[in-house]
């Protein structure tokens, strides 16, 4: 399918059907959709945070935000030398954001954008698409702050799509596509909202969160 005929609304029906859009590289004007037989969650009530993590966060080396530079995290997750981030997928997204379904965290380090996460909220499901890093563990300490923020308000599936040893060191797992699919349709009844304006919580907080329930 050209991406150009791909709509903000397909796209968000695609998402609650349980498929995900792709292209084949930044240049490839078509996109494909994705429906992988096994799927990755990042379970919210099974987070791992590792001591050396932690610590981190305590240090408060970066300085959190929510949707303050959405069109920044994406260009930053497609400025790899492989990338499934086309132009037309990019411009679909900052719809999506500004009709309030796209959001993004942003960690930033001196007044530089140092890492962050960007996905699709829909309902109580929240559909990770991608993240980078400029700093060490800057995606790592994002995606605490992203769980934390999903679990206040609300959600019950963080869907990562696929799972990279970096997420499996977090708790990510992968289930079966039907197990998937009962999850999401339990998620999308549910009346969660995400809110960036939410006040972001000190670290400490956080982390407290974090272990009462992984």
């Amino acid at each position: 399918m050209d991406s150009l005929h791909l709509t903000p609304d397909i796209l968000l029906r695609a998402y609650a059907m349980g498929v995900f859009p792709m292209a084949e590289s930044r240049d490839d004007p078509e996109i494909f959709w994705v429906d992988p037989r096994r799927r990755g969650i990042l379970p919210l009530a099974g987070f791992h945070v590792s001591r050396s993590l932690a610590r981190r966060i305590r240090r408060a080396e970066f300085q959190v935000s929510f949707d303050r530079d959405f069109a920044g995290v994406l260009s930053a997750c497609a400025a790899r030398e492989e990338t499934w981030i086309n132009a037309g997928i990019f411009e679909l997204y900052c719809e999506l954001h500004a009709m309030g379904f796209g959001h993004s965290i942003e960690l930033w380090q001196d007044g530089d954008l140092a890492g962050g996460v960007y996905g699709v909220a829909l309902g109580g499901a929240f559909f990770g698409e991608s993240m980078f890093s400029r700093r060490t563990d800057a995606s790592k300490v994002a995606l605490v702050y992203l769980v934390d923020r999903l679990r206040a308000q609300g959600f019950a599936l963080f869907d990562t799509q696929f799972v990279t040893p970096h997420l499996r060191s977090l708790g990510a797992q992968e289930i079966p596509r039907r197990d998937y699919r009962r999850l999401l349709s339990e998620a999308l009844a549910r009346p969660a909202r995400f809110d960036p304006d939410a006040p972001v919580p000190d670290p400490q907080l956080v982390l407290q969160r974090i272990s009462q329930t992984s």
